[in-house]
């Protein structure tokens, strides 16, 4: 693996990767980020049918999901911007946690990591900011990489998701 940080030039300076040269195939990637809930809120939310006075939490939160992904160029300085063909949030309750996923896709130079961990994440936030009226105990974590294909090699996170 290269020690040299793609992203900056040999001046030291941050720079936009150049991908023209690359190849066009198929690139898909999935990241998981979790909300986790006190009990009390979690068995609350599951009585209400996951519905608050501002909304369908988990359906606010999947369409935000796909915004975030859409919106990552826009957040990220350095990010390419994609031509997305697909971005599906899944989000189920295990417990007192909401597992978040994220899966993005397209037919590019550059991969699509940075686009499902941005959705992922911005799913876990807007179901932190639908429920914080009932506790500021929730918390966001396990942002992370799950898989990706397409590119110089596939990456895959071998435990249980």
């Amino acid at each position: 693996m290269s020690t040299q940080l793609s992203h900056v030039g040999d001046d030291q300076q941050p720079r936009m990767v150049d991908v023209g040269a690359k190849a066009i195939t198929r690139r898909t990637a999935k990241a998981r980020a979790t909300v986790t809930f006190p009990a009390d809120v979690a068995q609350r939310l599951h009585d209400a049918g996951y519905v608050t006075p501002k909304g369908a939490v988990l359906t606010v939160a999947q369409i935000a999901g796909v915004m975030g992904a859409k919106a990552t160029p826009q957040l990220i300085p350095l990010c390419h911007p994609l031509s997305i063909d697909k971005c599906d949030i899944a989000i189920r309750m295990e417990g007192v946690d909401a597992l978040i996923d994220c899966t993005v896709s397209c037919s590019g130079r550059t991969g699509v990591e940075m686009e499902a961990l941005t959705g992922a994440t911005v799913a876990a936030l807007t179901i932190y900011d639908m429920c914080k009226a009932m506790s500021h105990d929730m918390v966001i974590g396990d942002v992370r990489l799950v898989s990706k294909t397409g590119g110089k090699h596939d990456v895959g996170n071998t435990e249980t998701v």
